[in-house]
């Protein structure tokens, strides 16, 4: 048995309550005094916090059995289990008591894996190595009272979504919820809200209205067109995809529509547009919203008539086009300003998909940072010494921190980066430093610019720039949570702590990354 350290008094030690120590509290001669009797006699605590899914009679039987046996406070916690080895219910009841236990101060807590189930001990490691630092202790009848040490660092992103995924996925085929199409299997995921997304691509798909994809730059916008179009009848027809963007003013017309030979200074053969070139399959029309107002209402027309008329001649072609818009502005927005047209905003906003941003994509994070850097290393095989890359837990932690206003994008150019700089094989966490391009907030996002259009929410609004702080502060300090909340003009860490918890910001820090 190790030499225990000193405690202060308000230590707490916090378990479930084992079959074994109900065993202990019946008079078995094989259960001994029980994990948690132990546990009480190794150190002593101020308190012995205790989960309990047995029934209430179990239950106070053995408190009243522990009371004579440890002069600690005994602080009861039931719990409703509908199995004991319920990863995301456990899960769930030990994550609320820590939050408990740790809202108004930073008591020292100890944590006994021995007692419960072995999913019980999981989840108590899991929150320990990514939310609520504490020590693990565990105690067996030959061994006595042990630290427990788990020599390794956990990258957790979205834990809940993680133990719940198994009950989610039964809960979806009982209730005969489609699986992905094939299709949309290059669009890495497991969040809800992109399943969601790809689950009302796939309905659109089937059909041929128009399709507006709203999403920030780098979000896979063009990914999604392509996806669904692979998923419709017009799938053995071609696709065209043009950035609006990138056509020069004085070309629009002649790029989307055509030309005759003559119409205009360098037009020297008939050519046609990419309308005509998408004949009978889809035009994916990309940044739709930087096309000037004069091509907007010839694009009405089209819309409205599916007919063309190249420029320099009078008669009109017949086209039958799918449209698939994309935009990272904000259309209304663009609306009222005078920038856009609503009548064409609502010919192409028949079907509306959002594409979420990445940090608004729970658990997708950690699944791309592998899939990208497998491409990385892909992309670097045919350099001359290159060395394939893994990425440390540090590096991973740092990345999930970041808010990636890039998204997708700026994620694996900054994995390219990083596999460049390092000079190893596994890529550190001062690696992914370096390769990170920390950018001002984009103005899109300041507070005081903010249209008070249908769907405003001031506390949607707050809680994002919250979040947005919090976890920026904790990027600048390492995880370091007394630095941040000095940053942040918190009163103490156990505060930033209490925020955290109430904005749903995941602690991706721990000792040791």
């Amino acid at each position: 048995m190790k030499t225990p350290n000193p405690v202060r008094p308000e230590s707490l030690l916090v378990s479930w309550i084992g079959q074994t120590d109900l065993n202990a509290a019946n008079g078995d001669p094989n259960a001994g005094i029980g994990p948690i009797a132990q546990a009480a006699a190794f150190k002593p605590f101020a308190r012995l916090v205790l989960l309990s899914d047995y029934t209430p009679e179990k239950t106070q039987h053995y408190l009243d059995w522990l009371r004579q046996r440890t002069d600690a406070a005994l602080d009861f916690r039931p719990c409703t289990l509908s199995s004991p080895m319920h990863f995301g219910e456990i899960y769930q009841a030990a994550r609320q008591v820590l939050s408990e236990l740790t809202a108004d101060a930073a008591p020292a807590l100890i944590i006994h894996l021995s007692p419960g189930t072995p999913a019980m001990a999981a989840v108590w490691i899991l929150l320990t190595k990514t939310r609520f630092p504490a020590e693990l202790i565990q105690s067996s009848a030959k061994y006595g009272v042990e630290i427990a040490s788990v020599p390794f660092d956990i990258a957790a992103e979205f834990l809940p979504d993680l133990l719940r995924r198994a009950d989610r996925r039964l809960s979806e085929l009982s209730a005969g919820e489609p699986p992905t199409r094939a299709e949309f299997s290059e669009i890495i995921h497991r969040s809800a809200v992109v399943q969601r997304l790809l689950q009302r691509a796939a309905k659109v798909a089937l059909r041929s209205v128009p399709v507006l994809i709203e999403g920030e730059s780098g979000t896979g916008k063009e990914l999604l067109a392509r996806a669904i179009h692979a998923a419709s009848p017009r799938r053995e027809q071609p696709l065209i995809a043009v950035n609006c963007g990138a056509i020069p003013a004085e070309l629009v017309e002649s790029e989307l529509f055509g030309h005759k030979k003559g119409a205009f200074t360098g037009a020297m053969q008939d050519r046609p547009g990419v309308f005509e070139a998408a004949h009978g399959g889809t035009l994916f029309l990309d940044e739709v919203g930087e096309l000037p107002l004069m091509a907007q209402v010839k694009l009405l027309r089209v819309v409205q008539e599916q007919t063309v008329t190249r420029v320099g001649a009078a008669q009109a072609v017949t086209v039958n086009v799918r449209i698939i818009a994309a935009t990272n502005r904000k259309l209304v927005t663009e609306i009222q300003a005078g920038r856009f047209r609503e009548d064409l905003f609502y010919r192409l906003a028949v079907a509306v998909l959002k594409l979420p941003p990445l940090r608004e994509r729970e658990g997708d994070l950690s699944l791309l940072i592998e899939w990208l850097l497998a491409q990385v290393n892909r992309e670097g095989e045919e350099d001359p010494g290159y060395q394939h890359k893994v990425i440390s837990p540090g590096a991973i932690n740092l990345m999930l921190a970041y808010h990636w206003p890039g998204n997708v994008r700026e994620l694996l150019n900054t994995l390219r980066r990083a596999a460049l700089w390092s000079e190893a094989m596994t890529i550190t966490a001062e690696d992914l430093r370096e390769a990170l391009l920390l950018f001002p907030t984009r103005e899109e996002d300041n507070l005081l610019d903010q249209p008070l259009t249908p769907g405003f929410n001031l506390a949607d609004l707050l809680g994002k720039v919250t979040r947005h702080y919090l976890r920026r502060a904790l990027v600048e300090t390492q995880g370091n949570k007394t630095k941040a909340a000095e940053l942040l003009g918190l009163s103490s860490y156990q505060t930033l702590n209490n925020w955290m918890e109430k904005y749903g910001v995941v602690e991706r820090w721990h000792e040791g990354c």
